[in-house]
């Protein structure tokens, strides 16, 4: 009998294939008694365990490719060593003699030694560390009890054309994730706008989030359908079932294949407004997906995925190769280089750049250019890596988080030392880069028009503008339901700062999820929007409803939302608007 579990649809689209579970629940570990003469046997079944780990993790590093924007050989070099040390492969032998305990027990009491030292450590690079023992731990301990090991090793799956289905993956789990060939994915946890979603849309395959407790219900490697429009998972379902979405398959890659069609031809409105439209992009193994939809360049390219899974944040050469790979891809065309926003969602495995204690919440803490401003060894050699950059093409820098003049005049004042430091060592840079910010901040959509005369140039960010004006964490299920782009709080942000940029006549763009949504295109541009920046598998559907709009048509509907307070009847209007 057929099965359906409802949650969050965050990606458009339909996948039908066989399940992968995934799960991150801690182990349960018992303690029993030995016997004085079965002591040997358990020490030696413990050096086995870590033989294996090692082989296990050998054989993972091995099969990573060479060419990853970040350094997961690295990140399982580290676990190896951990696997020679004495407190590790030593101690707990120590522990087993002593309590005459099995192993699993004598690792679970060696495991909260250390993470106990690690922890009085003030160094927050040091007390990170304790969840790499934490990692290490747990895989010996799933060797000892002969476990599978339900962690996603990417780099050892054999993952095509399957749906992976998890009570949550991180952002960097979605990372190594994307050159697996997966056909979707599902979450337990998470909400609209969490990275993780919006890779997924950036990856152009169906997502749900938010479907609590659905792993009891789904068995591994069982036929399941996602419907990432619908926001729903059907688990063995029959053939009606099966032939019905494997036809909505076949017409929407018709649809898309329709719109392909559209890739030579400027985006402009019906009325002739030219529109400028520019692609987001994660890394530079993005570039093939923004020439297959004849992106016009890239309005947001996030850096910070340049320190995920690594021990070691990227220095200056790596940062300006990475750089160099997308300017020499887009030949000619502009791209606006973010600073890294790490925080909230996004966090690294290099925790020097974070306070040791916990953050009650992330989104109003130390992150993006907050972080950047207090440990300007982690921001320098990226703003040295851009500069140098600029020489090379088109480039502009923009700056997320910003809520006050103050952190604008103090980066600008970073820019100007290194500016310095770079004619001093005879290095190329362009002396005119343009120099933007991030509207994601009531405050700055509120003071934009005081804002301007410090700037080059803005874009609106509505994935955090909407979290912040609504006060609702957009990655907690509980709430998520009230992130609404279309709140008329939102528009009259959104309104304040497109008409305090025009005035002053500096150029504003829109790269939050909400410009990459086709219910909002019209919205948006009867708002007065004539920038957009997309994820490259919106960008031809956002060019055909951008070319069959009608500007002066718009502003009639605009204008009454502006003036709805009910959001059923906002709903209407936009119904009626995108008809």
């Amino acid at each position: 009998m057929s099965l359906a579990l409802y949650g969050i649809g965050v990606s458009k689209g339909v996948a039908i294939g066989n399940v992968y579970i995934i799960s991150h629940e801690p182990l349960e570990i018992s303690e029993y008694c030995l016997s004085e003469e079965h002591l040997g046997e358990e020490v030696a079944r413990f050096e086995t365990a870590l033989a294996v780990a090692s082989e296990q993790l050998r054989h993972i590093r091995d099969r990573v490719p060479t060419d990853r924007t970040v350094d997961i050989a690295a990140f399982i070099d580290a676990h190896l060593l951990m696997l020679e040390d004495g407190l590790l492969t030593k101690a707990p032998i120590d522990l087993i003699y002593e309590h005459q305990c099995n192993a699993e027990w004598a690792l679970k009491m060696q495991c909260e030694n250390l993470v106990q030292r690690f922890e009085a450590i003030e160094d927050p690079y040091l007390q990170a560390r304790k969840e790499d023992v934490k990692h290490v731990v747990t895989r010996i301990q799933r060797i000892l009890r002969g476990s599978p090991d339900p962690t996603f090793d990417f780099a050892e799956a054999n993952l095509a054309n399957t749906i992976i289905l998890a009570d949550d993956l991180s952002p960097a789990d979605t990372i190594l994730m994307q050159h697996h060939g997966i056909t979707a994915f599902a979450t337990e946890y998470g909400g609209v706008t969490s990275h993780t979603a919006i890779l997924a849309r950036s990856l152009g395959i169906p997502a749900i989030v938010g479907l609590r407790r659905a792993r009891p219900y789904i068995q591994p490697n069982e036929i399941v359908i996602v419907d990432g429009t619908r926001g729903v998972i059907l688990a063995n379902p029959d053939q009606r079932t099966l032939s019905d979405y494997r036809r909505q398959q076949k017409e929407d890659k018709s649809y898309r294949t329709g719109l392909i069609k559209t890739k030579s031809v400027p985006a402009k409105t019906l009325n002739g407004t030219p529109i400028s439209l520019h692609v987001n992009i994660e890394f530079p193994e993005d570039m093939p997906a923004v020439e297959r939809v004849g992106g016009q360049g890239i309005g947001l390219y996030r850096t910070e995925f340049l320190f995920m899974n690594r021990q070691e944040p990227p220095d200056e050469e790596e940062h300006l190769d990475a750089y160099k790979r997308v300017i020499q891809a887009l030949k000619g065309k502009p791209v606006t280089i973010r600073t890294l926003d790490l925080g909230a969602d996004k966090q690294v495995v290099d925790s020097r750049f974070h306070e040791g204690s916990i953050v009650t919440n992330p989104a109003l803490g130390l992150r993006a250019v907050r972080l950047c401003l207090k440990e300007q060894q982690l921001f320098k050699p990226q703003l040295r890596a851009i500069l140098r950059a600029s020489a090379l093409g088109k480039v502009q820098m923009m700056i997320p988080m910003v809520c006050e003049l103050s952190e604008i005049l103090q980066v600008k004042k970073i820019i100007a030392e290194i500016r310095t430091e770079l004619r001093q060592k005879s290095l190329e840079f362009d002396p005119n880069m343009p120099f933007g910010i991030m509207v994601e901040v009531p405050a700055m959509a509120i003071c934009t028009d005081l804002i301007v005369p410090y700037i080059d140039f803005l874009s609106i960010g509505t994935n955090d503008l909407i979290q912040y004006t609504l006060a609702i964490d957009r990655s907690d299920e509980a709430v998520n339901y009230l992130y609404n782009p279309s709140h008329p709080a939102v528009l009259r942000l959104i309104k304040m700062s497109l008409e305090a940029a025009n005035k002053a006549n500096k150029p504003i763009s829109m790269c939050g999820e909400m410009a990459s949504d086709s219910r909002y295109v019209r919205l948006l541009l009867g708002l007065g929007l004539r920038s957009f920046s997309v994820n490259p598998e919106s960008y031809l559907e956002i060019k055909q409803i951008i070319n069959d709009s009608n500007i002066n048509g718009l502003k009639h509907f605009t204008k009454k939302i502006l003036e709805t307070n009910s959001q059923d009847d906002i709903a209407e209007l936009l119904e009626a608007m995108n008809a």
